[in-house]
Formats: structure tokens, C-alpha cells, sequence
């Protein structure tokens, strides 16, 4: 029985298993309600740990995407003194929430 795998995604590791919910960059093409194959898996740990170089041949993670949403919005201000220079933008990071099914190795 897998325990635990960590996996990448969005240039970021999570350390997931059965029935986690993690937030997750935003994927292209992806909808609510989809199935997602997660296949870049660093580690698998059930009885005995796996590591992959870098990632593990033939274990993937399936999930399933259960919210799609935007982050807080975050004001970035870039300011020159004496010069009159000033620029405000705002920026909203979509992500997404996804419900980790099974881990297959």
C-alpha cells in the first residue's frame, strides 16, 4: 500500500497522498471536474522508499481538479524619486485545488 509520493508540478514539490487537497499552479486546458495524470514523481514511500533520477519510471499520480479560482491581488508600485516616475499594477495568480485519487507505481 503507497503511503506517500512527492511529486512536481509548477516548478514547485508536494508531498501528497490518498485523499490530500492541494493548491496547485493552474494547468492549461484543464477544467473543473477533470482527471489529471501527474507522472513527474520524485518518491514513492510504502514499505520501502523509492527515489527517482530525477523522477520515477512509470508512477504517476492521478487527482482530480476540484476548484479553479484566483489568488488575492497583489499591487506592485515601482517608484524613481525625483523624476516623477511611478507605475501601479496589480497582479491575481489563478490556481487551481485538486483532491489526490491514487498513487500508482
Amino acid at each position: 500500500m503507497v503511503r506517500y509520493a512527492v511529486i512536481e508540478t509548477g516548478s514547485k514539490q508536494y508531498r501528497v497522498a490518498p485523499g490530500d487537497t492541494i493548491i496547485i499552479e493552474k494547468l492549461k486546458g484543464v477544467e473543473v471536474g477533470a482527471h489529471v495524470a501527474f507522472d513527474k514523481v520524485l518518491l514513492v514511500s510504502n514499505d520501502t522508499v523509492q527515489i527517482g533520477q530525477p523522477y520515477l519510471n512509470g508512477a504517476t499520480v492521478i487527482a482530480e481538479i476540484t476548484k479553479s479560482y484566483r489568488g488575492p491581488k497583489l499591487h506592485v508600485f515601482k517608484y524613481k524619486r525625483k523624476t516623477r516616475y511611478r507605475r501601479k499594477i496589480g497582479h491575481r495568480q489563478p490556481y487551481m485545488e485538486a483532491l489526490i485519487k491514487e498513487i500508482r507505481v
